[in-house]
């Protein structure tokens, strides 16, 4: 099962890039024409096992959003929860807020995906700062590959609590199977065209 999930990924992340390389190029113009910085963002994650790896992203925020980050931790929408969220970040451009309204500030990550340090379906990967405050059973979220997608996505995104949240992931990663996979696909597709 795991290898036929490998196989999946690499044809579907591969066909992904090749259909929509022109929409990334337009999107990569956007974003540098449109702020300052790097079209694409790379942050260092945690994956499977605690291993570190790079994601990509599209820039979606002014470009020393991290250093400002630490001035709006007060803020923050969830609390004092590992996860920092703000419903209208003041970091977040124009265009990036279009991207992250239909997901597509995610679609480098279909070279996460091509490389092996990323699935398209899985938990989210985390920051080392955020595991760093895990506790309990929450490290068994990264027993598997972080995805492009996964269960607590197509569950509410980001109007989940952090505790929904590790529900979530850890019912995928104790009920995997290819059928779940294929179910979080077609339901992240509805989501993002919804």
């Amino acid at each position: 099962r795991q290898v036929v999930k490998r196989g999946v990924d690499i044809a579907a992340a591969g066909a992904a890039l090749l259909v929509a390389a022109p929409v990334l190029l337009l999107i990569g113009l956007a974003v540098r024409l449109t702020s300052r910085g790097p079209a694409v963002y790379r942050s260092r994650r945690l994956g499977q096992n605690g291993r570190e790896f790079t994601v990509y992203k599209f820039r979606s925020m002014i470009q020393d959003a991290e250093k400002r980050r630490l001035d709006l931790l007060e803020m923050n929408d969830l609390g004092d929860s590992v996860l920092f969220k703000l419903r209208q970040d003041p970091r977040v451009t124009r265009v990036g807020r279009w991207l992250r309204q239909f997901s597509l500030d995610e679609l480098p990550q279909l070279v996460n995906v091509l490389n092996g340090t990323m699935s398209l379906v899985g938990p989210r990967p985390p920051l080392p700062e955020e595991v760093e405050r895990y506790d309990g059973d929450v490290r068994r979220r990264m027993l598997v590959k972080p995805g492009l997608t996964g269960l607590w996505q197509v569950s509410g995104r980001s109007d989940l609590s952090w505790e929904e949240s590790v529900r979530l992931d850890l019912f995928y990663v104790e009920n995997w199977s290819l059928g779940l996979d294929f179910a979080i696909i077609a339901r992240t597709v509805w989501v993002v065209l919804r």
